[in-house]
């Protein structure tokens, strides 16, 4: 392998771990500036990577894009394809599956409504950790060190006037989603959308994914999605048994 190849690698496995400054990515490669700034904008050119406004290099839009083709390999998407679709069957409302990237997440899978009411969202399409319930739940697992460094990138735009746009407000959310072991987003992510999300557990326990449910208020109201509560919870529970996830007392519920 060449050496600018394995430099190259090696600088979108540091934006693995974060946004990066050129300095930083620098002294983490330990080659001069100068060499990191040609490879990224090599890199930058075939949209592997980007440079956000503050500065800092962060994973580009063609790493996910390429994710998204391998997806049918992810281990928790094959997993929990029969159940989500069971899920779906059942309550009819649009479902996705997500995980986490840094102050973002991801939606790795998604199963439609059974209604005429169709979502804009899509697989490998991201959405913000503070206003999604799928977010709130990934993130709320996350070490209390962890959590806060994500924090720290999070701008805390309203995207709704029911968006929590306080930190110490999103901490308090946090606290109450790890105590019941669920997260709702009422309206506000999106306005007129409620949504509620619990975790799938990988075998350590940690939180690898997470399951929501979005339903628009023309088709049901926010009362009649909280009924649906117990039930999400089942369906991720049993995917997390199925990864390999064996519950302890000391657990929090999934």
């Amino acid at each position: 392998m060449s050496t600018s190849l394995t430099k190259a690698l090696r600088i979108l496995v540091v934006l693995g771990e974060g946004p990066a400054s050129l300095d930083e990515l620098a002294t983490a490669l330990e080659v001069h500036k100068t060499t990191v700034l040609r490879l990224l904008r090599t890199l930058a050119d075939e949209h592997f990577v980007h440079r956000d406004d503050h500065h800092r290099y962060r994973l580009g839009s063609r790493l996910f894009e390429l994710s998204s083709r391998g997806l049918d390999q992810r281990e928790v998407r094959t997993v929990a394809a029969p159940h989500l679709h069971a899920f779906n069957r059942a309550h009819g409302h649009t479902v996705h599956l997500s995980e986490r990237d840094d102050g973002e997440i991801v939606y790795i899978d998604k199963l439609e409504s059974l209604d005429n009411v169709r979502m804009a969202s899509r697989v490998g399409l991201r959405g913000p950790v503070h206003s999604t319930a799928a977010g709130k739940v990934l993130l709320a697992d996350l070490p209390a060190a962890e959590r806060n460094r994500v924090l720290d990138d999070v701008d805390f735009p309203a995207r709704t006037p029911y968006t929590i746009t306080d930190r110490d407000a999103y901490l308090a959310e946090l606290a109450r989603v790890r105590e019941q072991g669920w997260a709702q987003d009422r309206e506000e992510n999106e306005a007129s959308i409620n949504c509620i999300g619990a975790p799938v557990r990988g075998p350590a326990g940690t939180a690898v994914a997470a399951v929501s449910v979005s339903v628009p208020t023309i088709v049901a109201g926010y009362d009649q999605l909280m009924e649906l509560v117990p039930s999400l919870l089942a369906v991720t529970g049993t995917i997390s048994r199925d990864l390999g996830w064996r519950p302890t007392r000391e657990d929090p519920p999934a």
